[in-house]
């Protein structure tokens, strides 16, 4: 079953198409990663997702579905009923996520108590060492200040706040920025672990595509705002498709310790008030051809779970 549908979505800051006519799906209990250089439209998917995405722009056009209904015809009031006990959002940067002047138990219990009344002290705080108990922070530092978390327990400490009205989608936004790679691996480790005990759907948003190499089910893969290739795991990784994600893969080391040349990315990303009318990428692909400026390319389903929007694969597939 499906958990969340995205139609046609676009979304434009002012002049900008920040996304544009994008359509994904994640079902139950999925692990999907949103892979991308900065400014392609990933965290405005997860923002758009939460209902959080600021005033001077919104949705232009098609629907976010939720559980089979529609998030962008739900009122502001009835949107905030369904955020953080239905979907919640691991965001960017826990330093900035956490109110440095209030204890840390005191704000995840906060949201226990907006969206369960009823709840008593004792039962959030139950809860809430379950909770530290289950991202594996010691009871004993529940009633520290954010200050005197050193950085992976801050984010295991955001992690928890996620998870506290039980929701069944979550959105983690480079739940793993500005913290080293050992600690980088524990919380992936423990995100999937949780994942997979709760059960729960997960969309993980990054840039660094070596770090999501061993955790997710699914890829989708961004590019100045559209979604480019589409696929299982092992799909994307072993026969990627597109030139940008044949193009990510080749500048990232491998993850086996092998020797190989990385090689950058030439040129940059197209300006987005004014973006091609063809293909987006065919400045920066060594493969493009006229026809690539001209029309925009269409999605090429290369199997039932692996799909890319490139014209030269749909020119070789129809050579063969």
């Amino acid at each position: 079953m499906n958990k969340v549908r995205l139609v046609g979505l676009s979304k434009r800051f002012g002049n900008v198409v920040a996304v544009n006519n994008l359509n994904l799906e994640i079902r139950d209990g999925e692990f999907m990663v949103l892979i991308g250089s900065s400014g392609c439209g990933k965290t405005t998917i997860g923002m758009a997702l939460m209902g959080l995405l600021p005033s001077n722009g919104g949705v232009t056009e098609g629907k976010i579905l939720f559980e089979g209904e529609d998030l962008l015809k739900k009122s502001d009031e009835e949107i905030r009923d369904i955020r953080w006990k239905k979907l919640a959002m691991v965001f960017q940067s826990a330093m900035n996520a956490l109110n440095p002047v209030q204890r840390v138990a005191d704000q995840i219990m906060e949201a226990m108590f907006t969206h369960e009344p009823e709840l008593t002290k004792n039962e959030a705080l139950k809860r809430l060492e379950e909770l530290y108990k289950l991202v594996g922070i010691p009871i004993d530092r529940m009633r520290d200040y954010p200050h005197q978390y050193s950085g992976g327990m801050k984010q295991r400490a955001i992690i928890a706040m996620a998870l506290a009205c039980n929701p069944s989608l979550i959105i983690a936004d480079e739940p793993t920025t500005a913290l080293d790679v050992i600690v980088q691996d524990q919380i992936l480790q423990e995100i999937k672990s949780l994942q997979g005990k709760l059960g729960i759907s997960l969309i993980f948003i990054s840039h660094d595509i070596s770090i999501v190499a061993e955790v997710c089910d699914t890829i989708g893969v961004m590019y100045a705002g559209q979604l480019v290739e589409f696929g299982t795991r092992e799909e994307v990784f072993s026969t990627p498709e597109h030139p940008y994600t044949k193009a990510l893969l080749a500048s990232y080391p491998t993850l086996t310790g092998e020797k190989k040349d990385l090689i950058p990315i030439p040129g940059e990303a197209p300006n987005l008030i004014k973006p091609p009318w063809g293909c987006r990428f065919c400045d920066r692909c060594s493969g493009s051809m006229a026809l690539c400026k001209l029309e925009p390319p269409e999605w090429l389903d290369v199997s039932p779970t692996h799909r890319v929007l490139c014209g030269e694969c749909e020119k070789r597939e129809a050579e063969f």
